[in-house]
């Protein structure tokens, strides 16, 4: 039985709750059918499940060939609690109040900042503030908030961060002792895997390639992210490129990363063109403006890219791999010019393509760790 709106509800109960979203409209009969679970104990959960406004009753079914009572309809009810989402990176903050559905309400964005140890906690703790005062009334409440970190997660603790310092600090205690919310702390390109899996994609199996300042590569398997032992699989911009190459935070030389970034292409476009500063609209105005520099770096790119992706299908053999960067949404044709440099027999025939999610698919994945935590369900299937 649900004891708080933060507990873990026993496992029939999450049973039951899962296959009412998966089916999406379903009967008690259907739901006793499905399950395996007799129908008293059906009854008895959809009534817990209908209290606790997580169901709701959504109206009448067909009746059997053998006339009857039509059936009462169920579906689940994805707007009786709330979330919040960070994402966290070493120049912005980007948070999102949102419903466990998926729906938006509130979405803040920071831009051109200095993330650290000395700021981050009272940024997050001044836009969940911000968060509170605008939130609509309902049966749960807020139940959980999920951080997206820039860098290897384990088990809560920020193990490495190349780009900024949170590595130096304990950033999940320091939440925890003066909030009264769950905080879980994730990978993020981790994240953008489960908000494809979840908000967007049709496949069980997928990988989702993040590229920032660094390069990350988050892993679904059978709806289940694939972290490895310590929490370092998917790293794939640390995988060597060029032996003896451009030295990387992490501590190897020639790491992809250092090569097909978005950060690594804006240095290099901002010093070969004298600019102080420089985004993926400046880029993709300039490449299809047919700029020399932004022609060969947007191409370069795209060719060490492609060895990148090679790499993880033949590691771990995707149905899609789905790419999150504002660089590739804003010149769409280079997925087109990575798909031109892959001809192995191992990942040629692999489904290449821009994430539908657009800049949100972390913040997606934030919401479907509060509601998996909160829920005790895996593998959920919502739509954004």
């Amino acid at each position: 039985m649900i004891t708080s709106k933060y507990s873990i509800r026993e496992q029939n109960e999450a049973t039951i709750l899962k296959t009412i979203i998966d089916k999406k409209i379903i009967s008690r009969a259907e739901l006793s059918v499905v399950t395996g679970l007799n129908k008293a104990s059906v009854s008895s959960i959809t009534k817990t499940l209908l209290e606790e406004e997580l169901v709701t009753e959504t109206g009448i079914g067909d009746g059997s060939t053998s006339g009857g009572r039509k059936p009462i309809l169920l579906e689940f009810n994805g707007q009786s609690a709330l979330s919040i989402s960070f994402d966290i990176g070493y120049n912005y903050v980007e948070a999102l109040l949102s419903y466990l559905d998926g729906t938006e309400l509130e979405t803040v964005s920071q831009r051109k900042i200095s993330v650290n140890t000395t700021n981050v906690v009272s940024l997050i703790k001044e836009i969940i503030t911000q968060f509170e005062q605008k939130i609509p009334k309902t049966k749960h409440g807020i139940i959980g908030v999920t951080i997206a970190i820039h860098g290897i997660i384990h088990q809560n603790k920020i193990v490495f961060t190349p780009y900024y310092d949170l590595d130096q600090m304990n950033l999940y205690e320091e939440l925890t002792a003066s909030l009264t919310y769950p905080i879980y702390l994730e990978n993020e390109a981790n994240l953008a895997a489960l908000g494809e899996y979840t908000f967007s994609s049709t496949f069980d199996s997928l990988v989702s390639l993040s590229i920032h300042s660094g390069i990350g590569a988050g892993i679904v398997e059978d709806g289940k992210l694939q972290l490895g032992k310590h929490g370092k699989a998917g790293e794939i911009g640390h995988s060597i490129l060029y032996p003896h190459g451009r030295q990387c935070p992490c501590g190897n030389h020639g790491c992809l990363e250092q090569y097909a970034s978005n950060k690594v292409l804006y240095d290099t476009f901002s010093e070969a063109k004298g600019l102080s500063s420089v985004n993926s609209k400046i880029i993709s105005e300039a490449y299809h403006s047919q700029d020399p520099a932004a022609v060969e770096l947007i191409n370069n790119n795209c060719f060490l890219l492609s060895i990148g992706i090679n790499n993880i299908v033949t590691l771990y053999d995707p149905e899609i791999v789905i790419i999150n960067s504002s660089l590739y949404r804003e010149i769409p044709t280079m997925i087109e010019l990575v798909k031109q440099q892959i001809e192995s027999q191992f990942s040629k025939d692999i489904i290449i393509k821009n994430s539908s999610l657009k800049n949100r698919a972390t913040l997606y994945g934030c919401i479907t760790i509060n509601a998996q935590h909160f829920l005790n369900v895996q593998k959920l299937k919502l739509e954004a």
